[in-house]
């Protein structure tokens, strides 16, 4: 999203918040489609925590500044029977409103109505399209559909909206939530129903991590500086390290978590999303559909993850910790007594390709671990013919995704002063340092307004989602018939021991001898 023209004015940094948001207002607006028609956003699970903590705040963050197009009507839909004032004191909490917000904030909620139903009546979704059909620009508005529901009810709810709820003389995009299935066969199922009531240019898949500043800067790092094409293949790279950590546990959503896990809940979509972007050969543009034609083939090109090359962890409670660190996942009440469920998983992946043959891309993710932390670490060769007598360390570059967003690459220096021995030091770009009045937005603010202008880059498209399920459905089928038992690994911890030892049997060299330092703290 962006024009040629709004990008070079936007390299006159640093620009305020404000400066920003009116660059792209200003661009948005000048869309003659974009403003002038009316759209209709429909919250089907408006109830739900998801609306109340995602949905409507990043509505009201759009809307608020001015983002979205000047007609715009919000409409919720559930079972519950509530006013759009209940939806208000609910949302509350999540939408972070200032003084001065209070009048936009009431304009908001009166652009907002709602109506109650059940998701398998179609005599509920007539009622909900005679109601869309009366806002203003009703019978001709554009409608989006946000999914904020169970994959339970998605069957019901897509079909009635298919048959009762399409607009007319517009277009409908539905916009699905994650889990997008249980393994290779139910998200086939998915996708089947799906493409008998809708094209593919009306389906939205979102995962959140696709709208994150630092994800959507990969394609940008990689094609943009003529430095890394070189050395961003097998001949000068050890291994890619692809990281998601969490510091807390379930805390109260044991029972959900336990029917998905970690590989399905992080690992299948968020990291291998993040390995597609790292991995795949540069698109022939930046148009949605050559974008994701490259990360297919790079799908294409992993074979199913072997249960050898997987470590599984369970976190258990920190005798010495304090309030929750000292629960384990076990003492979550939510889960089933005994689970083998596990909270944390190490698994290598290689891509059989000419650029990346041999090269292990280790995926690492948990929860109750020693930090919040997302990023992906690409690990260099070591330099041959080393004159240093071994202190050289391997060079690493590092895109934080969060927290503290930020790009280094870590690298030998000369040790300062009548010294003559190297020593690791870094390039640093930390956001917050180098673009200090800047407001990244929320993910969900991207993808919204990517729906909004109909572009799909950061979607995810149906055989991207079927090789995704292909890789890993093995692996879930194993586990879940064979119910290895995971390795307890303390809350607080860095994961399982045996987790390290297999990145370092694969090729990772972990020094233990740097730590980078986030500069906006200095």
């Amino acid at each position: 999203m962006g024009s040629r023209a709004s990008a070079e004015k936007m390299n006159n940094l640093p620009y305020s918040r404000s400066e920003v948001f009116g660059e792209l207002r200003k661009e948005l607006h000048e869309d003659e489609e974009f403003d002038q028609s009316a759209h209709i956003f429909i919250i089907m699970g408006a109830s739900g925590d998801l609306a109340k903590k995602k949905i409507y705040p990043t509505l009201w963050w759009l809307f608020r500044d001015g983002l979205l197009p000047e007609q715009t009507y919000f409409v919720g839909f559930a079972r519950s029977d509530l006013t759009v004032d209940a939806i208000r004191t609910a949302c509350t909490p999540y939408l972070k409103v200032t003084d001065k917000d209070a009048e936009r904030l009431t304009a908001f909620f009166k652009r907002n109505t709602y109506i109650s139903g059940k998701y398998t009546d179609e005599s509920s979704f007539s009622k909900l399209d005679t109601h869309i059909t009366s806002l203003p620009g009703g019978p001709v508005a554009n409608r989006l559909y946000y999914l904020a529901l169970p994959p339970t009810v998605y069957h019901d709810v897509t079909k009635n909206i298919k048959q009762c709820c399409m607009s007319t003389k517009g277009w409908t995009r539905v916009i699905v939530e994650k889990p997008f299935g249980h393994d290779l066969k139910s998200s086939e199922e998915l996708s089947t129903h799906l493409s008998s009531l809708f094209t593919e240019d009306q389906i939205y898949r979102i995962d959140h991590y696709l709208g994150k500043e630092m994800v959507q800067n990969l394609m940008v790092l990689r094609f943009g500086n003529r430095i890394f094409g070189p050395i961003w293949n097998r001949d000068s790279l050890a291994c890619v390290v692809l990281t998601f950590k969490e510091p807390f546990g379930t805390q109260g959503r044991g029972g959900y978590f336990d029917d998905f896990g970690i590989i399905r809940d992080v690992m299948q979509n968020h990291l291998l999303q993040m390995l597609c972007l790292v991995a795949m050969e540069k698109p022939a543009s930046t148009s949605s559909d050559d974008v994701r034609d490259e990360k297919v083939k790079v799908l294409k090109c992993i074979t199913p993850v072997s249960i050898s090359d997987v470590v599984l962890g369970q976190y258990v409670g920190d005798p010495k910790g304090e309030g929750e660190a000292k629960l384990g996942y076990l003492d979550d009440p939510t889960v089933p007594k005994g689970s083998t469920q596990a909270t944390f998983t190490t698994a290598v992946l290689y891509v059989h390709n000419e650029r990346w043959d041999g090269v292990p891309f280790i995926l690492r993710c948990g929860k109750a671990l020693n930090e919040r932390k997302a990023e992906v670490r690409l690990q260099f060769t070591d330099v041959p013919g080393d004159i240093f007598g071994n202190q050289c360390r391997r060079n690493e570059l590092v895109v934080r995704v969060q927290p503290n967003e930020a790009v280094y690459a870590k690298m030998m220096s000369k040790k300062p002063g009548v010294y003559f021995s190297p020593e690791e030091t870094e390039l640093d770009l930390t956001y917050k340092s180098r673009y200090k009045d800047v407001k990244l937005p929320d993910a969900y603010e991207r993808l919204i307004l990517d729906v909004f202008c109909g572009s799909q880059m950061h979607f995810v498209r149906s055989d991207e989602l079927r090789e995704a399920w292909r890789i890993f459905t093995p692996l879930l089928h194993h586990i879940d018939k064979e119910k290895p038992k995971p390795i307890p690994y303390i809350h607080g911890s860095r994961g399982p021991a045996e987790a390290d030892e297999l990145a370092k049997k694969v090729g990772f060299r972990y020094e233990g001898t740097y730590k980078w330092v986030n500069p906006h703290r200095l």
